[in-house]
C-alpha cells in the first residue's frame, strides 16, 4: 500500500509522506476495512480505469483516494470519511492544491456514494466490487462486517443490516460505470438478496 501511495505522489510531482497509512489499516478492530480491502479497491479501480481515457495524473489521484478512503475507521459513518479526507489533505500537503482538493472530494464522495466526478464513479464502483464477488468470498465479507459491528446485539444488527441491503437492492443503478455493471451487477444483486433472505 505504501508503494501505491508513494508512486502516486511522485507522479503528481510530490515527495511521499505516507505517515501512519499502513499502521492505520492494521488496527485490530478492522475485520473488513483493512489493508486487503484497500489493495482490492486500488486494483479494481485501476481495472475499471482502463476503460476510460484517464490521464496519468487522474490515475494517481484515484490511487491516492483509494488508499485514503478508509484510513480513519471507527465505525462512525460520515465522521470516518470526513476524518479520512482530512488525513489525506494533511499527508498530501506538498502537492498542488488542485490535486489535494480532488483527492479530498473523492474520499468525501464515499459518504453518500454519489458524485458527478468520473473518477469518483470508478472509486465508488471499486469500493462496492466485493458485493459482486463469488458467494464464498461474499460470505467472508459479510461475516467480517458483522465482526466490525460486534457491539450491537443480533436483533439490532439484523434490522440495521437488512435496511442497508434493501437500500442497495432498491437502487436502479448499483454500479455507476458500464464496465462495473458488466463485471459485478448480476452477482452482487444475487448476493445481496441471499443475505437479506437469511436475515429475514
Amino acid at each position: 500500500m505504501r508503494r501505491f501511495w508513494d508512486d502516486a505522489v511522485r507522479t503528481l510531482g510530490g515527495t511521499p509522506d505516507a505517515g501512519d497509512l499502513v499502521e492505520r489499516y492494521t488496527e485490530p478492530h478492522r475485520a473488513y476495512h483493512n489493508a486487503v480491502h484497500v489493495a482490492c479497491v486500488v486494483r479494481d479501480s485501476a481495472k475499471l480505469a482502463d476503460a476510460f481515457a484517464f490521464t496519468a495524473e487522474e490515475r494517481a489521484i484515484l490511487t491516492l483516494a483509494a488508499c485514503a478512503h478508509d484510513v480513519i475507521y471507527d465505525g462512525k459513518p460520515g465522521d470516518d470519511e470526513r476524518a479520512s479526507a482530512a488525513w489525506a489533505r494533511e499527508h498530501l500537503a506538498g502537492l498542488e492544491e488542485e490535486y489535494i482538493a480532488r483527492v479530498e472530494s473523492l474520499v468525501l464522495a464515499t459518504i453518500t456514494h454519489s458524485s458527478g466526478d468520473p473518477l469518483a464513479h470508478v472509486l465508488l464502483d471499486a469500493d462496492l466490487a466485493i458485493l459482486g464477488s463469488d458467494p464464498e468470498q461474499y460470505e467472508r465479507y459479510s461475516r467480517a462486517v458483522r465482526q466490525e459491528y460486534a457491539q450491537y446485539d443480533d436483533a439490532t444488527w439484523r434490522l440495521g443490516r437488512a435496511k442497508v441491503l434493501k437500500t442497495l437492492l432498491d437502487r436502479e443503478v448499483l454500479f455507476v460505470t458500464e464496465p462495473a455493471r458488466q463485471l459485478w451487477d448480476a452477482t452482487a444483486r444475487a448476493n445481496l438478496a441471499r443475505e437479506l433472505q437469511s436475515l429475514e
